[in-house]
C-alpha cells in the first residue's frame, strides 16, 4: 500500500542558508555600530575646557540670596488718633526704653478728660455731703436715745416707788396702773428707737459704700483716660533703632496706623527664599555658610515659614560672631548645606552634562592628544562639582565644556588649529 510522504519545510539546506544570512546581518550591524562608535573628529583644544578629576571635600548645598534683617522688630502703631504736633527723633536714631518719638494732639480726648474729671469731683463732693448728713442724723438719733433712756429711768423709779406704796395701801390702784403703763411705754419706746438706730446705721454704711464704689470706678475710668492722653505721646517700648519713620507735622494719624518700626540691637538674621524643590530637605538647625568681605561666617536655620508662595521662606541666624560691616536690608549670598561634608571623587561642573545626562564623558589621554568616550556614573552635585561614583579616578582629565556637535563621536583628536 502506497503512503503519502509529507514534504519537509525546514530542510538542512534551508536552515544553513538562513543561519548564514542572519550571521551576515549581525556582522554588518556590528560593523556599522563599530564604525559609528569609533567616529573621530579633530577639535582645537583651545575651544574646549579640560578639567582634572580630584578627590576632596564635597558638600551638597544650594546657593540663595538672603536679606539682612534684625532678629526682632517691634512695629509702632498709633494707639490713639490725632494730629502730629511734634516729631522728637530722627529716622535711624537709637532710642532708649520710654523715649518719646512723636507727640500727637487730640482735642476731643482732652475735652472728654475735662468732663470726666468734673464728674468725679462732683461725685466726691456728693459723697462728702452725704456722709456729713448721715453723721448728723446719727447724732440726733443718739441724742433722742439718751433722752429716752433718761425718761425710762425716771419711769422705772416712779413705778418701783408706787408699787411699794400700792402694796402698803398708801395709793390707789389707779395711780399704780398709770405709772406701770408709763414705764412699759418707755421700755417699748427705747426698744424701737435702738432698732431704728441700728437700721439707719446699716443703711448709712451701705449708701456710703455704694458711693465710694462709684467714686472708685470713676477714678479708674479717669486713670484710663489719662493713659489714653499719655498715648498721644508715642514712646519707644524698648531699646532699639527707629526705622521707616512715617510722620509729618500736621498730618492726621488714625488709631492703629503704622508710624514706624523699632529694630532690636541684639543681633541680625538673614531671611531667604528657597526653591520649593528642596522643601523636604530644609529643617531647623541646618547649617548655612556666608562670606562677608572674603571672611566666612556660619549661620543656622532658626525658623521655617509654613506658607509656601513663590518658594519656601526661612530665617537664619549667625552662629558665633556677627559681621560688623553688614546693615539691615543688605543682600547677602548664602550657601544652604543639604548634606554633611564628605570626601568624594569630583569633577568640575560644565556644559557636558546637558548632552550626556551624566552617563559618559570624553576622557583625555595622558599626552593630551586624544579624548575617548568613557562611560561614567554621577551622583550628587553642587554649584561647583559633580560627585563621580564610577568611571573616573583622581588625576584623570576630562572635557567639561559643551558637547554640542560631539555627541555622536567616539573619539576627539585634539589638534591645535594651524594659522
Amino acid at each position: 500500500m502506497d503512503v503519502i510522504i509529507k514534504k519537509k519545510t525546514w530542510t538542512p539546506t534551508r536552515i544553513l542558508l538562513l543561519g548564514g544570512a542572519v550571521l551576515v546581518l549581525v556582522l554588518v550591524g556590528v560593523g556599522l555600530f563599530s564604525t559609528a562608535g569609533a567616529a573621530k573628529l579633530n577639535v582645537d583644544p583651545e575651544r574646549l575646557t579640560i578639567s582634572e578629576v580630584t578627590r576632596g571635600p564635597f558638600q551638597e548645598f544650594v546657593p540663595v540670596d538672603g536679606v539682612v534683617m534684625p532678629i526682632k522688630t517691634i512695629y509702632l502703631d498709633a494707639p490713639e488718633g490725632g494730629t502730629v504736633q511734634r516729631i522728637l527723633v530722627e529716622d535711624g536714631a537709637t532710642l532708649q526704653p520710654g523715649q518719646p518719638i512723636i507727640q500727637l494732639a487730640n482735642t476731643d480726648l482732652q475735652l472728654e478728660m475735662v468732663n470726666r474729671e468734673t464728674a468725679v469731683f462732683d461725685l466726691m463732693n456728693n459723697l462728702h455731703n452725704t456722709r456729713n448728713l448721715l453723721q448728723q442724723n446719727r447724732i440726733q438719733q443718739l441724742n433722742q436715745l439718751a433722752d429716752i433712756d433718761h425718761q425710762l429711768q425716771e419711769a422705772k423709779r416712779v413705778h418701783d416707788l408706787n408699787k411699794t406704796l400700792y402694796e402698803q395701801k398708801v395709793i390707789s390702784r389707779q395711780d399704780f396702773l398709770q405709772t406701770q403703763n408709763n414705764y412699759q411705754y418707755q421700755q417699748r419706746r427705747r426698744q424701737l428707737t435702738r432698732q431704728a438706730l441700728r437700721q439707719d446705721s446699716v443703711t448709712m454704711r451701705q449708701q456710703i459704700s455704694q458711693m465710694e464704689q462709684s467714686v472708685g470706678r470713676m477714678q479708674a475710668n479717669l486713670a484710663l483716660m489719662r493713659r489714653k492722653l499719655d498715648d498721644l505721646t508715642i514712646k519707644a517700648p524698648a531699646a532699639g533703632r527707629i526705622t521707616s519713620l512715617n510722620a509729618e507735622i500736621g498730618e492726621l494719624k488714625t488709631r492703629g496706623q503704622r508710624i514706624g518700626q523699632l529694630d532690636m540691637l541684639s543681633g541680625l538674621k538673614v531671611r531667604a527664599t528657597v526653591d520649593q524643590y528642596y522643601i523636604s530637605r530644609i529643617f531647623p538647625g541646618q547649617k548655612v555658610e556666608a562670606a562677608v568681605n572674603g571672611k566666612p561666617y556660619q549661620l543656622q536655620v532658626t525658623k521655617i515659614y509654613p506658607q509656601v508662595t513663590q518658594g519656601l521662606q526661612v530665617d537664619m541666624e549667625f552662629v558665633g560672631a556677627t559681621p560688623a560691616d553688614i546693615r539691615r536690608g543688605q543682600s547677602l549670598p548664602v550657601r544652604l548645606a543639604l548634606s554633611d561634608q564628605t570626601q568624594a571623587v569630583r569633577v568640575p561642573k560644565g556644559g557636558f552634562n546637558q548632552k550626556t545626562g551624566g552617563n559618559w564623558v570624553f576622557k583625555v589621554n595622558e599626552n593630551g592628544t586624544k579624548a575617548y568616550r568613557t562611560d561614567i556614573r554621577l551622583g550628587r552635585q553642587n554649584p561647583d562639582f559633580y560627585e563621580v561614583l564610577e568611571g573616573l579616578k583622581p588625576g584623570d582629565r576630562v572635557i567639561t565644556s559643551s558637547y554640542e556637535g560631539y555627541e555622536n563621536m567616539g573619539e576627539l583628536v585634539l589638534e591645535a588649529k594651524q594659522e
